[in-house]
C-alpha cells in the first residue's frame, strides 16, 4: 500500500508546477510584472472576473434576481421525461461543491493568501454567478438533438470543429477522461481530511493491513459504482435524498460555530476588510496574493469558469 501511495505521488508531482505557473501567467515574466499595478495580475484573473463583471452587466445583475423568482423556477416540475429536474441538476451541482469548493477551498485561500482572500473570494464568486448561469443558458441553447437525445460538450462541438472526424471525437473524449482523473486526488482529499480527524479525535488508527480497512475501501467502491454506473438518473437520486442532509448539517454545523463565537464576529469582519485592502498587500511584495488566492477559490466554489 505504501509502494501505491508512493506511486500516485510520483505521478501527479507535475501537476501543482504546471497549474501555478498557468495562474501566475504572464506574472512570470519580468516584462510584464515591471507594468504599475497590472502586472501584478495574471491573466487568468483578469479573464475570469473580466467575463463574470461583463456578463453580470449584460444580464442586469442576474445574479440578484428575485429570490421567489428563483425557487418557484427551481421548483417547476419537469415538463419531459427525458433528463432531469431542475431541482435534481441543483442538488447535483451542490453536492459537487459543498466541500471541495466551500471548504477546502476557503483553508487554502486563507492558508495562503490570509483573511483578505476571504473578502476577494465573495467578489469572486458574486461575479462568477453571472459566468456559471452564461455558461448554463448557452448549453442550452447550443445542445443539438441527436436520434432521441440531446448532445453537447466538448467531443461533440470539437469533432464537428475539426472537420468531424471520428479520430477527434474519440481523442477529445480521453482528454476529458484524463482531466477528470486529474481531479480525484482533490476530490478524495476530503475523504483523508474527515477520517484524519476522526483518527485524532477519537485516538483509534485503523491498521493498513487490517481486513476491516479493505473491506471498507471495497464497500465504498461497489457502492459508488452502482450509483455511478446507473446514471444520471440514479445519481440525482441519490443526491435528492443526501445532499438537503448534506446541506442542513453544514448549515447547522456553521451556525453552532458562528453562535459559539459570537463575540469574534466584529473581529473577523474587521481582519477580512484590513487584509484586503491594507496597504502592505496592495503596494508591498505581496501585491496580489490575498486577491489572487480569493479568485482562484471563489471561482472553485461555484463552478464558474
Amino acid at each position: 500500500m505504501e509502494n501505491l501511495f508512493r506511486t500516485v505521488n510520483a505521478l501527479f508531482a507535475f501537476i501543482a508546477p504546471v497549474s501555478d505557473f498557468l495562474w501566475d501567467f504572464p506574472t512570470n515574466f519580468k516584462a510584464y510584472s515591471q507594468i504599475p499595478v497590472l502586472g501584478q495580475f495574471p491573466f487568468a484573473i483578469l479573464l475570469l472576473v473580466g467575463v463574470g463583471i461583463h456578463f453580470s452587466i449584460r444580464t442586469r445583475f442576474v445574479q440578484t434576481m428575485n429570490p421567489r423568482k428563483i425557487v418557484r423556477i427551481m421548483l417547476r416540475r419537469q415538463s419531459s421525461g427525458t433528463g432531469i429536474s431542475a431541482i435534481a441538476s441543483f442538488m447535483l451541482g451542490l453536492a459537487m461543491r459543498a466541500g471541495p469548493g466551500n471548504i477546502v477551498s476557503i483553508t487554502g485561500a486563507i492558508s495562503v493568501g490570509g483573511p483578505g482572500a476571504l473578502f476577494w473570494m465573495w467578489v469572486a464568486a458574486f461575479f462568477g454567478m453571472a459566468t456559471a448561469f452564461m455558461e448554463s443558458t448557452l448549453a442550452q441553447l447550443f445542445k443539438e438533438k441527436k436520434h432521441d437525445e440531446f448532445v453537447d460538450g466538448l467531443p461533440f462541438y470539437g469533432r464537428r470543429i475539426l472537420g468531424d472526424r471520428r479520430g477527434v471525437g474519440t481523442f477529445l473524449s480521453l482528454v476529458f477522461i484524463v482531466y477528470a482523473l486529474f481531479n480525484v486526488p482533490p476530490q478524495t482529499f476530503n475523504v483523508f481530511t474527515a477520517m484524519g480527524t476522526i483518527a485524532a479525535v477519537t485516538g483509534e488508527h485503523l491498521a493498513r493491513q487490517s481486513t476491516v480497512y479493505y473491506c471498507i475501501a471495497v464497500g465504498l467502491v461497489v457502492a459508488c459504482s452502482f450509483i455511478i454506473m446507473g446514471g444520471i438518473r440514479r445519481v440525482t437520486a441519490y443526491t435528492d435524498v443526501l445532499v438537503p442532509i448534506k446541506a442542513a448539517l453544514f448549515c447547522l454545523m456553521s451556525l453552532v460555530i458562528i453562535a459559539i463565537n459570537l463575540p469574534l464576529i466584529p473581529y473577523f469582519f474587521h481582519e477580512v476588510i484590513v487584509g484586503a485592502f491594507a496597504p502592505h498587500t496592495l503596494f508591498g511584495s505581496a501585491i496580489g496574493t490575498p486577491l489572487a488566492q480569493g479568485v482562484k477559490r471563489g471561482l472553485m466554489s461555484n463552478e464558474a469558469g
